[in-house]
């Protein structure tokens, strides 16, 4: 019995000692499991840190993470609402071009709506501005044309007056000078008839006296008169 006492003694250390070196040995196993267990973050995946909504906006649509869902245009602004399905998130965004002023993001759909609606009113009110400096330049430009097309068409017809004046007058002229040679020559005409008729008479009396047998004696000469007596 003292021989089994004696052994058994040994054994029990060893089997304590066993059971603090495993003891010792399972913590760092422990200790593994649990980093395995741990998820470590993938630096590749995670994105940059923003320093405001319009950069994390930019940073989304350059990493093409976002889906845009509705976007309304007033001229050169707009009013965009786009989604982020790993997050959940809506961005609502108010731009002119490619210029982003503001930019509200939020997990709430009916938020995201009312946002938008209200940029959309306000790209309205903004674009406003615009639309009308547009027209008003279309139309500054449209009478700006008229103005010029009528002052060259009243060159036009001013050359033409003068031109039809200076015909008018050439005309006039032209008559006048016609009008001075039909009296001129009117004035000759019944100068050669009243030559041509005196001409007439005087050629029908030599016909007559050609005519008539009667031979015409010339008249006698008176005679001469007695000579006065001288004492």
């Amino acid at each position: 019995m003292r021989h089994d006492s004696g052994t058994a003694a040994p054994i029990r250390r060893t089997r304590v000692v066993a059971a603090a070196l495993a003891m010792i040995l399972s913590v760092p196993a422990a200790h593994a499991a649990r980093a395995e267990r741990t998820p470590v973050p993938d630096t590749e995946r995670t994105a940059p840190v923003a320093r405001n909504s319009v950069d994390e906006l930019r940073q989304l649509m350059d990493a093409k993470q976002l889906t845009e869902l509705r976007t309304t245009y007033n001229g050169n602004y707009g009013a965009s609402l786009l989604f982020n399905p790993s997050t959940l998130n809506y961005y609502v965004a108010l731009f002119q071009e490619k210029n982003f002023w503001r930019v509200i993001k939020t997990d709430s759909v009916e938020n995201a709506e009312h946002v938008y609606r209200t940029f959309v009113q306000q790209t309205e009110q903004l674009a406003q501005v615009n639309i009308d400096t547009i027209r008003l330049d279309a139309g500054k430009r449209y009478t700006e044309r008229l103005v010029s097309f009528n002052e060259e068409r009243l060159r036009t017809l001013q050359a033409q007056v003068e031109q039809e004046r200076a015909q008018s007058l050439q005309v006039s002229t032209a008559l006048q000078q016609a009008q001075q040679q039909a009296v001129s020559l009117s004035t000759e005409l019944q100068s050669s008839n009243s030559q041509l008729g005196t001409l007439q008479q005087r050629i029908q009396q030599l016909q007559l006296q050609q005519g008539n047998p009667e031979t015409t004696l010339p008249t006698p000469a008176p005679p001469p008169s007695p000579a006065p007596q001288v004492d």
